[in-house]
């Protein structure tokens, strides 16, 4: 298969405003090398801490929780019971779970992200964002941004735990 070039140097994808564009191309970016990266994961290692470190399965569940707890966020709104929930049990052992699994939920909550991204009103990228119940202070773009830039360093993270596994 012939290898295509990262994603921004791909040229602008026409749903994304160009202010956006940064954030579609990482996140998309991140999409393409965890799916190459998980590819054939034994699923009996995806609760593994080597060194202590974070778990495969952790990162995969914290990548879509973040996406989903920002986009709510950047909709000015609160976080549901739910979204608690999915937050308090990131990273929580549980053997009944399979790679395909963390990897299809990703796969959603990347699609829901990335449509709002591409329905965002550029307009408004600068408008305040309370962020958690203490309402810290944020924007739109901020966190549109950080969840690409989260992603990517939680994707950096997964690289090293799943290649330290794979070669215990």
């Amino acid at each position: 298969m012939k290898s295509q070039p990262e994603v921004w140097l791909r040229g602008p994808i026409d749903s994304y405003p160009s202010a956006l564009q940064p954030v579609a191309h990482a996140i998309l970016q991140a999409q393409e090398e965890i799916h190459e990266l998980m590819q054939d994961f034994p699923s009996e290692l995806l609760w593994e801490k080597p060194a202590g470190m974070a778990s495969p399965g952790f990162h995969l569940q914290h990548m879509a929780g973040v996406m989903d707890r920002l986009a709510t966020y950047a909709k000015a709104e609160m976080l549901s019971k739910e979204q608690l929930d999915y937050l308090k049990n990131e990273g929580v052992s549980d053997r009944t779970i399979i790679a395909e699994n963390l990897l299809e939920k990703l796969n959603v909550q990347i699609k829901k992200f990335l449509q709002l991204v591409s329905e965002i009103d550029p307009n408004t990228l600068s408008d305040f964002r309370g962020v958690g119940r203490a309402q810290l202070p944020s924007t739109v773009n901020g966190l549109l941004f950080h969840a690409a830039e989260h992603t990517q360093r939680h994707f950096g993270q997964l690289l090293v735990t799943v290649k330290v596994l794979q070669h215990s």
